[in-house]
Formats: C-alpha cells, sequence, structure tokens
C-alpha cells in the first residue's frame, strides 16, 4: 500500500475527502518525525512505538573496489509493532 491508497482508504472509512485525509496523514507523519527528532518516543497502545536508536560506527565494503571503508554512526528509525498487531498478523 502507497500514500495515496492509504489516503483513500483513510477518507472512505472516516467519510471524510481524500485532501482531508492527506492533511491528516501528513500531520501525523510530522508529528512522529518531530517527536523523534527530540529524542523521545510515540508509543500508539495496540499498534507499536516509534523510536529512535543509535547505530555504531562500523567498517564496511565497497562492493564496485572491494576496498574497506568507515561506515559513520548514526541515529536510525525503529518501529515495534505492538502485542495486537503482531496477534492480527
Amino acid at each position: 500500500m502507497n500514500k495515496a491508497e492509504l489516503v483513500s482508504k483513510i477518507a472512505e472509512d472516516a467519510g471524510i475527502t481524500k485532501t482531508q485525509a492527506a492533511t491528516a496523514l501528513d500531520s501525523f507523519v510530522e508529528g512522529v518525525t518531530k517527536t523523534l527528532k527530540s529524542g523521545d518516543r510515540v508509543t500508539l497502545v495496540g499498534f507499536g512505538t516509534f523510536s529512535v536508536t543509535k547505530r555504531a560506527a562500523r567498517k564496511g565494503r565497497n562492493p564496485a573496489t572491494g576496498e574497506t571503508i568507515k561506515i559513520k554512526a548514526k541515529k536510525v528509525a525503529k518501529f515495534k509493532a505492538g502485542k495486537e498487531l503482531q496477534a492480527k498478523l
């Protein structure tokens, strides 16, 4: 499912226009992004938790040349499904 299909589904289920559904979805994504950027986590009970973890620096290999390269440490977004979501799958 892509964003357009999700917007259509939200609009249909909520009985609102696609424009309103797109605005709501964009607001949700923006809210989660800002919260993760500040280092906090977003927990949706029954669905899951969005959080930020640190990925340590490591050595990698350039597949084209085979030379060893350094990969910098960075922060990455993580999602852990809740019990109810896992049970439905």
